[in-house]
């Protein structure tokens, strides 16, 4: 079982709350308020990234605290352990430690898949390019640990490019054109994952009937051939911009409704929400490997009728990752029986049904 303990310190509402003797499916169920997301959220920092909520770090520690947090994870029953947390000193700062020694975030990835499904992404398809990259690079990130390596290397020289672009002195063409071959390096790197992943799930879900969740068509967009000569040619461009206009940061995800041949933009709520679980779904059947997967999926069987609901389930329950849901009463859960483990969540705490 991918986890098997969790507890949480100061997070959130949550002053001191454990949860163990896990199962395949786990459920939290409470009122709108009672913390029950909070657990997701905290689940969610044992990835690389902002985590589900894309909050600032200083933002999770409990109100009225000394501004720290700390969120653990046992695996195996025990052998291995996970943990994050700040401290009153640095609450903005955010400390990882794996099997007891202190590492960088991105090393969280070598150890567990994290993917999840909020209600806050049911815009995805009609946001801007950004969210659906971060969507992506969090797909491509639970079958590739190396991803989250290879996007901090990015990001990293894409803000030092931008920076000498943004001086008012011309800058170093040397000192550019080691960043630029940094930039192509790790871009291509980018590229190639992301269009792997894109393939494999377009291909995955045309096997798919139509119902019950709507089939989305998947593309991924973006320019072709030799990034480092294109940033090199486009300095002056991008100097007068203030950013950098090529490359893989500027890349989308393009999603279609393969019924109607409709751009998932144009689609029904309801049918933009099913393209999204489809999704998830096939991606969850692709990332079968060494390392334990978690699904969290927030509020994801309220709006959804008894067939689909129970679609949902044989499709999770296929997947083999361990699952975390939430809602709030347990009746849309019935179908999960004895599969599930169940908590009550109230007032920052969370009691085993």
């Amino acid at each position: 079982m991918p986890l098997t303990r969790l507890t949480l310190r100061t997070f959130r509402n949550h002053a001191a709350t454990r949860l163990e003797g896990m199962a395949a499916f786990n459920v939290l169920v409470g009122e709108n308020g009672a913390g029950k997301t909070n657990v997701l959220e905290a689940i969610s920092l044992l990835a690389p990234g902002r985590g589900l909520r894309r909050a600032g770090i200083a933002e999770m520690a409990a109100h009225g605290g000394d501004g720290s947090f700390a969120v653990a994870a046992e695996m195996e029953g025990g052998e291995i352990t996970l943990g994050t947390m700040t401290t009153p000193a640095a609450p903005g700062r955010r400390a990882v430690r794996i099997n007891g020694a202190e590492g960088p975030a991105t090393r969280l990835s070598e150890w567990l898949s994290v993917t999840w499904l909020t209600p806050a992404m049911d815009r995805l398809f009609s946001e801007s390019a950004g969210a659906r990259r971060r969507f992506l690079d969090r797909l491509v990130m639970a079958r590739e640990p190396g991803h989250a390596r290879q996007s901090v290397r990015y990001e990293t020289a894409l803000r030092e490019r931008n920076r000498l672009l943004g001086e008012a002195q011309e800058p170093d063409p040397a000192w550019l054109d080691a960043l630029e071959a940094g930039l192509a390096e790790t871009g291509a790197e980018i590229v190639r994952a992301r269009a792997e992943l894109v393939r494999d799930l377009a291909a995955a879900l045309a096997d798919l009937p139509e119902a019950p969740f709507a089939r989305p068509a998947l593309r991924y967009t973006g320019e072709s051939g030799d990034l480092r000569a294109a940033l090199r040619q486009g300095r002056r461009r991008d100097r007068a911009a203030g950013r950098t206009l090529t490359g893989p940061h500027r890349d989308d995800l393009a999603v279609r409704l393969a019924a109607k041949d409709a751009p998932a933009a144009d689609c029904s709520t309801g049918e933009q929400k099913a393209m999204l679980i489809a999704i998830v779904l096939a991606h969850a059947a692709l990332t079968a490997g060494p390392r334990p997967r978690l699904l969290l999926l927030d509020e994801i069987a309220a709006h959804l009728d008894p067939l689909r609901r129970a679609a949902l389930y044989e499709r999770l329950a296929a997947s083999g990752a361990q699952v975390w849901m939430t809602g709030t009463e347990l009746a849309p859960f019935e179908g999960i029986g004895a599969a599930a483990a169940v908590w009550r969540v109230a007032d920052g705490g969370a009691v085993r049904a």
